[in-house]
């Protein structure tokens, strides 16, 4: 799985890979299931699969409402992780799931699930890094990136650990906050990714957070290897399903081109 993720930075073609982020289960299952083999279709290169959760502590306010949504709609788990089947027969899928839903079900267990559903990795935003060493082990001894986190914030100190234990890729969180559509990208954000770069050595930098238009997807080529685009994605799965999806991501993969 670790060799799918590397295969989907290196062989591209483009300035970067292009990573959409889903909502799990949103606007209902079987839409999010469709929504995926839409981003394949139309050139992502892995997708990033959101497992709804009742306190979102990352996530604006569209990301937030699709989950919501999700939940109540009785969206489980295991129900993602068909999604997630589904979205890997074609593309390295990376889970994004809060560490609690990870320790009900235990580190082993959950893994292991994530691992049979064809699971490339996690995404684990409230997880410390001082505290990710176990789920970390686990995650290696199935064959499954644990992608750590860097914000703005991140000390060098702490940036240096981050990268030498970095998995798959290093999410690089380009603002202050939480998810979603932004008009303008900080101005600091090459000196961001320039300093992530340094700590991850030959570990891809992706960057995600804020990035809504085909204008600012560009721009974040530039600087890094790739591009995550999160809540304008999920706004078109709830407005226009699988359609407008695809004509979405089409749109960004041309952008990087």
């Amino acid at each position: 799985m670790t060799d799918r993720i590397a295969a989907a930075f290196a062989g591209h073609g483009r300035r970067a890979a292009l990573m959409p982020y889903l909502m799990g289960g949103y606007p209902d299952l079987e839409t999010s299931r469709s929504v995926a083999v839409a981003c394949a279709d139309a050139g992502a290169d892995l997708i990033e699969l959101g497992v709804p959760f009742s306190d979102p502590l990352a996530d604006g306010p569209v990301i937030h409402a699709a989950g919501t949504h999700a939940l109540a709609g009785g969206v489980t788990v295991d129900q993602v992780l068909g999604v997630c089947a589904t979205a890997a027969e074609r593309l390295p899928v990376m889970l994004m799931v809060y560490a609690n839903a990870v320790m009900a079900h235990g580190a082993q267990a959950f893994v292991s699930r994530a691992a049979g559903a064809g699971a490339a990795g996690l995404i684990v935003p409230d997880l410390p890094h001082d505290e990710a060493g176990e789920l970390r082990s686990v995650c290696d001894g199935h064959g499954l990136s644990l992608v750590p986190l860097v914000a703005p914030s991140t000390s060098a100190e702490r940036l240096e650990a981050i990268g030498a234990d970095a998995r798959g890729f290093v999410y690089t969180v380009s603002l202050a906050g939480t998810t979603g559509e932004r008009s303008a990208l900080p101005a600091e954000l090459a000196e961001l990714v320039t300093r992530v770069r340094a700590a991850a050595g030959t570990t891809p930098v992706a960057v995600g957070f804020g990035i809504a238009s085909t204008e600012q997807a560009s721009a974040v080529a530039e600087v890094a290897d790739g591009v995550i685009v999160g809540s304008r994605i999920v706004r078109a799965a709830g407005e226009g399903g699988a359609p407008a999806v695809r004509e979405l991501v089409g749109t960004l993969a041309r952008a990087l081109e």
